[in-house]
Formats: structure tokens, C-alpha cells, sequence
């Protein structure tokens, strides 16, 4: 039996070892890292490395790290508490951050998925009040980089904060909190080969925050319950080892290189813009991404639809919708995604795999055509 090729980093990264062994050492140990006695201090002092591996890796201090259980809570946790109620996004936000804002002001995408500067000076221009920008890093589906830095300049100018979700980029690329110059920053440990349930929020010192729920004064008054030792203590292991960049932007290459010859046609969606290297989404013409989504699983290939929600079933994907990409050639797109464990024995398999679903395809296709001309 053959272990599957998993393409599906963007979904979730497997655990990486040092990161299950520093989670087993700390679940081991127990206690409580709010209680005083030896074995809360143990579990403190767990949660205190860990505060500093994962502040390391994007260039933070420590004091400004706040572990939340996940992405999804960071991102609520900075749209709702900066005390912003005015909020612009950009149209391909994650539904974590478009969700925690229905009122938000959305904001376009050129067709590479890359956020319309003018745009954004144009509605931060158009009213006094302050807002808060929130433009993530990285897309999940594309992997197009946004020009944070000019998203900055501008919202500085204006009096606005920025929130920048960098789930995708975080561990796949060097990120710098100080150098980006953002005010609140997301991150997620099983985007990189940490444990699921576990994430962070970065807030520059001085920024408003208000928790969105009451406890027991955790995490510095700014997130109540008691913290998840295990799970941060992998967070923290895994940032540690990312700190090394990722270096599978070659192999993305070769994949898009081969299914270019295969079929000319194929469109890279966010090729002529910045994009990560670890990312590919496009689409097989006339095929639904369900179809070889399921094609490629039985074939031992993981990888995901262009969009999938929470459920698990696909949907239309808003990112390429909003990059202008017609509705049936959405609905036909996949992503493959790379990570820390990516080898080139996983593009082999996944190429082997999507040329002979197209050429079932394609050959299915000629003998309907030609019954039919015949039924003619």
C-alpha cells in the first residue's frame, strides 16, 4: 500500500515531528500555566518558549503575541477588536474576515487577483472616518502576494489600521512583522506542520484591542481561557523549524511546465502577478473540480477545488470570481499546494494522474462527437 501524494498544504500541512514530540512532552507534563504551584510553572514555561519561537518566526515581540485557537479567531478577534466600524476588504479575503464584517467595504482585484491600489485610496479618501484595511498576505486559492507595503503607505496616510491575514505566507516565506509595518497580524500552526486548533494574533504595541469574551484574564487580559499547552507547545516547535524558508517553487514549475504541454490552454490563475511558490491553481477544461478533486484521491493524489468550504462540498470560487474568470471555467478549477514534506515523486504521480483523467476525458469527448455526427 502506497502513501497518497498530499497536495494539500493550503488546506492543512502534515504535523511535523519535532512539533508531535514537543506536544507529547507538554500533554506528558500537564498542569495549568495560570496556577503557581511547580506544575502550572512547568506548563508556563511551555507556553513562554513557545511565545518566543512563534514571535521569532515573523519577526515579533513576544508581549505582542497572542495564541488564539486558530486563524479564524485571530481574524475575528482583530476585525472586531480594533473598534474600527468602518472596514475595507479586499474581495478575496477569507470568509474568516469577510464573515466577521458583513458591512464591509469590498474592495476589486485586477485579473492576476492583485488588490487595485486606486481603489483603496479612493475609498479611503472618501470619508473621514477611520478604518481599518484588512488585505491578507497570500491567497489560499492562487497564492498571489498583496503589495502590503503600498497598503500601509496609504492607510497611514489616512489615519487607517491594517490587518493582515498571513495564514498562507506564514512559514512558506519570510515574514517580518516590523518590516511590514501592519497592525495586526494572523497566523495559523497547521498552515506550516503545527497542530490544528492553534493560532496567533500579532498586535503592534499600542493598538486597540478589545477581547471578544471574559474570563480569566489570559493572554495578558486580551483572550480569556485557559491556553492549550499541547497544542501551543507544537505551534511553538513548528515555528522553530519553519524559520528555514521553503524552497518548492522548482517543483511548482515543473507542474505547471507539464500541464502547459498537455494542454495549451490550461491558464495558471495569478501567474503574471507575485505568488507564492508553493501554490497552483487552474483548471481542466469541460472537467468539475468535484470530478478530479475524486479522479485524483482514487488515483492517491490529495489535493483541493479551487474552493471548498468547511463542509467539504465545492462551491464557486469569490476569489475567481472576482479576478474575472468566467463561471464555468471556475467551476472546473483545482489547487495544488506544497509543503514542508513536498517531493518530486508527488508532481510525478499528481501529472501521471490529471493526464489520464484528460485523456479519458478528451477521448469520451471525440466518441460523443462522432455518434452523434453519424446519428446525424
Amino acid at each position: 500500500m502506497f502513501s497518497p501524494a498530499y497536495l494539500d498544504h493550503n488546506a492543512t500541512s502534515p504535523l511535523r515531528p519535532v512539533a508531535f514530540d514537543a506536544m507529547a512532552e507538554a500533554l506528558r507534563a500537564g498542569g495549568n500555566p495560570s496556577s503557581v504551584h511547580g506544575a502550572g510553572r512547568k506548563a508556563r514555561a511551555f507556553v513562554d518558549k513557545a511565545r518566543r519561537q512563534v514571535a521569532a518566526l515573523v519577526g515579533a515581540r513576544p508581549g505582542d503575541t497572542i495564541f488564539t485557537s486558530g486563524a479564524t479567531e485571530a481574524n475575528n478577534l482583530a476585525v472586531l477588536g480594533s473598534g474600527r466600524r468602518r472596514i475595507l476588504v479586499t474581495a478575496v479575503e477569507h470568509d474568516s474576515v469577510r464573515r466577521a464584517a458583513p458591512q464591509a467595504e469590498v474592495l476589486p482585484v485586477n485579473a492576476e487577483g492583485v488588490l487595485d491600489l486606486a481603489a483603496l485610496e479612493a475609498a479611503l479618501a472618501a470619508s473621514a472616518e477611520p478604518a481599518l484595511v484588512a488585505v491578507m498576505l497570500a491567497n489560499n486559492e492562487t497564492g498571489v502576494v498583496q503589495p502590503i507595503g503600498d497598503v500601509v503607505r496609504l492607510a497611514r496616510a489616512a489615519g487607517a489600521l491594517v490587518h493582515c491575514d498571513a495564514v498562507q505566507g506564514v512559514g512558506k516565506v519570510p515574514v517580518d512583522f516590523q518590516a511590514l509595518g501592519v497592525d495586526y497580524l494572523s497566523l495559523s500552526a497547521h498552515k506550516f506542520g503545527g497542530p490544528t486548533g492553534v493560532g496567533a494574533l500579532i498586535v503592534r504595541s499600542g493598538v486597540p484591542l478589545s477581547p471578544d469574551r471574559l474570563g480569566g484574564g489570559q493572554e495578558a487580559n486580551r483572550r480569556a481561557g485557559t491556553e492549550n499547552v499541547g497544542g501551543i507547545a507544537g505551534f511553538g516547535a513548528a515555528a522553530a523549524e519553519a524559520m528555514t524558508p521553503l524552497n518548492v517553487t522548482g517543483l511548482r514549475d515543473e507542474l505547471e511546465i507539464a500541464i502547459a504541454k498537455i494542454d495549451s490552454r490550461i491558464r495558471f490563475y495569478g501567474a503574471g502577478a507575485t505568488r507564492l511558490g508553493t501554490t497552483s491553481c487552474f483548471a481542466m477544461p469541460g472537467v468539475t473540480a468535484e470530478t478530479q478533486v475524486m479522479a485524483l484521491d482514487l488515483a492517491g493524489v490529495c489535493i483541493s477545488a479551487g474552493a471548498a468550504c468547511s463542509s467539504g462540498k465545492v462551491q464557486r470560487s469569490p476569489v475567481l470570481t472576482a479576478m474575472g474568470v468566467p463561471a464555468d471555467e471556475a467551476a472546473s478549477a483545482i489547487r495544488v499546494s506544497l509543503g514542508w514534506n513536498s517531493h518530486r515523486a508527488d508532481i510525478e504521480r499528481l501529472i501521471e494522474a490529471w493526464q489520464s483523467l484528460y485523456i479519458r476525458v478528451t477521448k469520451s469527448d471525440i466518441s460523443h462527437t462522432s455518434s452523434r455526427a453519424r446519428a446525424a
